[in-house]
This record gives structure tokens, C-alpha cells and sequence, in this order.
């Protein structure tokens, strides 16, 4: 994989890489991270499809700009300007967590762009909310320490976390500034694509984990119903990077809603 850039409209340089053969899938990472996200399981898709893995503005290796807009539906802009990049028409989207709710963006402002829609882990925002308990948000707030450790037990169980014990890929790029860390808690916050939603006309799948505090199911369960025909795969026990503690049966959902909808088709 090389790293390449998109340029997005106001000009900011987007970081992003390709890997695998198939059809485009493009993957979107959750807040404050860059696409390294997604390096645990990358593989699971590659074998099938050309997956496009992005950084979201401040993250990776894509610009931090002080002019910026700081949105997810600016960083739907953002994919689509990778897309251009690389002249993909069209392409299947996966996003998770704070991606997902870029992945909304995309689906429901570029519908002539995305082929299946994959929303893991997130919600529709607004309305549609069902917020966590504030008591597990509140050790977030505390030292780096005491954050990095309840948002690791907030991603994976102790199961989990005993049988890999190396580094967590998804507790936030390192390299960040703590400007564009704000930035993106203020746009992952913001985001309310409640009233978008019924209007997405691409084939949707919503998973959740079942123990999932940080962005309770009922999230999942409410995004499933409000965008027509989607269907729900809840993930029995799994806590926010459900994709990790069930790797083997999240992926193989997410490849069969795929193969099920071939951008031909799609």
C-alpha cells in the first residue's frame, strides 16, 4: 500500500491508500483515528474488493488546516474527493463508529456514488439518539491515562483484550493535534443526519454490538428502521469495536450483504 492524496474542495489534502481486488469498498474510521483502524481486519476484505482506506482531516497523513470546516458532512465531501482521485464511480461504503455517520453523509448527499451501505457501531444523530450513561463517559475526561484504559474496556471485553495483547488500533491517532482531537468530538457530536436518512435509497446494513455502552444498540436498532429496507445484525455480547471481538462473524455478515449486492445490481 502507498500513501496517495485527494484534494477536497477548500483545498485540504486527504490521505488515503488502496489494497485488495475487486470492487471499491471504501472504509471509514471512527473518531479521532486514522485508517490504521481498520488494519486488524483489512484483510477480511481485501481478498474480495478493492478496499479505499481514508484519513479523516487532522488524522493520518491528511492536512490539518486551521480554515476548515469540521463536519461529517464535510468529511463525506472528503470520500467522495478520494473517489474522484481515483476515478471510481461508484463504490460500497463501510463506516463504524464516527465513520458511520460520514458514511451517511455520503449515501445521502452522493446516492449516485455508493452501491451497498454498511453503518457498524454509530448513530443517525438528532433525534434518533439514544445517548450513553454519563457515568461511563465520565473517565474520558480524566487524565490520558485513566481515559486510554475506560476507553479500552468502552472497545473491547477482558476476553478479548487477554488473547491480543498488543497495541489497540482504535484508541485514537497518536499524532493528532489537540485542536483537531476537539474538532472531531465537536463533529461526531453535531452530527444529525435524522431527517437525511429516510431519504437514502442504498442498500443498508446497520450492526451493533449488544454490550456496546459508548454508543448504546437501541442506536443501531432506530438507524435500521429509519432508513427503508435496511436490515440489522445485532452482535450478541459484543461491546463498540465489535468488529474486532467477533471478527469472524462480523466480517463474514459484511461480505455476504456485499456479494448480495453487486454494484451492477446495486
Amino acid at each position: 500500500m502507498t500513501d496517495r492524496h485527494a484534494t477536497a474542495p477548500d483545498g485540504a489534502r486527504i490521505g488515503f491508500d488502496t489494497a485488495g481486488v475487486g470492487e471499491p469498498l471504501v472504509l471509514l474510521a471512527g473518531q479521532a483515528n486514522s485508517r490504521r483502524w481498520w488494519d486488524p481486519v483489512r484483510a477480511d476484505f481485501a481478498v474480495s474488493y478493492t478496499t479505499i482506506a481514508t484519513d479523516h482531516l487532522g488524522t493520518g497523513t491528511s492536512d490539518s488546516p486551521g480554515y476548515a470546516e469540521w463536519s461529517t458532512r464535510r468529511f463525506a465531501r472528503d470520500v467522495v474527493a478520494v473517489l474522484d482521485e481515483l476515478g471510481v464511480g461508484r463504490a460500497h461504503v463501510y463506516g463504524t463508529s464516527m465513520g458511520g455517520r460520514v458514511a451517511q453523509w455520503v449515501a445521502a448527499d452522493h446516492p449516485g456514488r455508493v452501491g451497498a451501505l454498511v453503518l457498524g457501531c454509530t448513530t443517525g444523530g438528532g433525534a434518533g439518539t439514544v445517548a450513553a450513561d454519563p457515568d461511563i463517559l465520565r473517565p474520558l475526561a480524566v487524565d490520558a491515562d485513566t481515559a486510554r484504559e475506560a476507553l479500552t474496556e468502552l472497545m473491547v471485553g477482558p476476553q478479548w483484550r487477554w488473547g491480543h495483547p498488543g497495541p489497540l488500533p482504535v484508541l485514537g491517532d497518536d499524532a493528532m493535534t489537540e485542536r483537531a482531537r476537539r474538532e472531531h468530538r465537536r463533529a461526531s457530536a453535531r452530527h444529525d443526519a435524522w431527517e437525511a436518512l429516510p431519504g437514502i435509497v442504498a442498500p443498508t446494513l446497520v450492526l451493533h454490538g449488544t454490550s456496546d455502552a459508548l454508543t448504546p444498540a437501541d442506536n443501531g436498532c432506530r438507524l435500521a428502521e429509519r432508513i427503508s429496507g435496511a436490515q440489522l445484525y445485532l452482535v450478541e455480547g459484543a461491546r463498540h469495536a465489535y468488529f474486532l471481538e467477533r471478527r469472524e462473524q462480523a466480517s463474514a455478515a459484511v461480505l455476504r450483504f456485499l456479494a448480495a449486492h453487486p454494484l451492477e445490481r446495486s
